[in-house]
C-alpha cells in the first residue's frame, strides 16, 4: 500500500487563530493560545501519524512588517515554511477587513496548493460567510475554501480530509512515534510564556523571553530552573510584582500545566534577568533560537 507524507504550513495575520487550528488538527496542545496577537514566535512542528500517512504541520508567527530584529527572524520562519510546504493553509479571521496584502503577496509566489480557512465563524453572522468565500475566490483562486471555528472544531475534519487527499506519496519524514521536532524544554518555556501573556499587560509579554537553564529528571519529580529575560528594570519590577506575588502566580499556573503536560510532579524555580534591547541583538537572538 502506498504511503503519503508532506509538510503543511499554516500562515496568516496575527491573532487569526493559526495556533488554535493547528492544535485542533494535531489533537495535542503544541502552540500558545492567548487573546493577544503575535504569541507564536517560532516555527513549531506538530506531527500527525497514521499507518498510511504522516502530516507535518508548521504553526508560524503571524505575518507582520518587522520593526526589530526579533520580528525579522520571525518573518524568516514564515518564509522558510512556505518554501518547503506541500500544502498551505491560509487562516483569515471572518471579521478581518481585508488588510492582508502582505500575506497575499507571499501566497501568489508559491507553487503549492493553497486552502483558505475562514476562521472564527462562531463570532459572526451566517450571512457574512458567503460574501467572504466569494471574496477569496476572486482574490486568490485557492484550491479550496473552508469556513470553520477552530476553537469549537467546527468543520476542522473537512480541512483534515482535504489535507489527506492532497498529500503527495512519500515515505515518512519522521519516526512514526514522533509528535513534534521540539524538546520538552521548549514546551516548558512556551507554557511559562503563555502564562506571562495571560497575566500581564501588553508591554511585558512582548519584551519577555523564557529560557530553561536546567532540567533535571528525577524518579519522583523533575527539577526545572528558568530565566525570564526582560529589557528594562521597570519591566523586571512589574514581572516580579509587589513582594514577588505576580511571579509566584505565574509559577503556580505554569507548574500546574507543566505537570499535566509531562505527567509528573515538578519543582519550578524562576529568575528574572534584564538584558537591554535583547530583541535587536543578534547574539541573544541566536542564543534564544531565533537565528541559525
Amino acid at each position: 500500500m502506498s504511503h503519503k507524507a508532506g509538510f503543511v504550513s499554516i500562515i496568516g495575520k496575527p491573532n487569526a487563530g493559526k495556533s488554535t487550528l493547528m492544535n485542533a488538527l494535531v489533537g495535542e496542545k503544541m502552540s500558545i493560545i492567548t487573546p493577544k496577537a503575535q504569541t507564536t514566535r517560532h516555527r513549531i512542528l506538530g506531527i500527525v501519524n497514521e499507518p498510511d500517512y504522516q502530516i507535518v504541520f508548521s504553526d508560524t508567527p503571524g505575518v507582520i512588517k518587522p520593526a526589530y530584529g526579533l520580528q525579522e527572524s520571525m518573518m524568516g520562519a514564515v518564509n522558510d515554511s512556505l518554501v518547503d510546504a506541500d500544502i498551505i493553509l491560509f487562516v483569515t479571521d471572518i471579521n478581518e477587513r481585508h488588510d492582508e496584502s502582505d500575506v497575499i503577496e507571499k501566497l501568489k509566489n508559491t507553487q503549492s496548493p493553497v486552502a483558505v480557512i475562514i476562521n472564527k465563524i462562531d463570532k459572526s453572522q451566517q450571512e457574512y460567510v458567503f460574501p467572504k468565500i466569494e471574496y477569496w475566490k476572486q482574490e486568490l483562486n485557492p484550491s479550496a475554501i473552508f469556513a470553520v471555528s477552530a476553537l469549537h472544531e467546527h468543520n476542522v475534519a473537512g480541512v483534515m480530509d482535504y489535507i489527506i487527499q492532497n498529500l503527495p506519496e512519500h515515505p515518512p519524514y519522521y519516526d512514526k512515534d514522533t509528535l513534534t521536532d521540539r524538546n520538552q524544554r521548549f514546551f516548558v518555556s512556551e507554557i511559562i510564556r503563555e502564562k506571562i501573556f495571560t497575566l500581564y499587560a501588553q508591554e511585558i509579554p512582548y519584551s519577555t523571553e523564557v529560557i530553561v537553564t536546567e532540567y533535571k529528571e528525577e524518579e519522583k519529580m523533575d527539577r526545572i530552573s528558568v530565566e525570564i529575560m526582560v529589557e528594562r528594570d521597570s519591566q523586571k519590577n512589574i514581572l516580579i510584582g509587589k513582594g514577588g506575588e505576580m511571579l509566584k502566580k505565574v509559577g503556580t499556573y505554569a507548574r500546574r500545566d507543566i505537570e499535566e503536560f509531562i505527567q509528573k510532579k515538578v519543582f519550578l524555580q524562576m529568575f528574572v534577568k534584564v538584558i537591554p534591547d535583547w530583541r535587536n541583538r543578534k547574539n541573544y537572538l541566536k542564543r534564544f533560537g531565533y537565528e541559525d
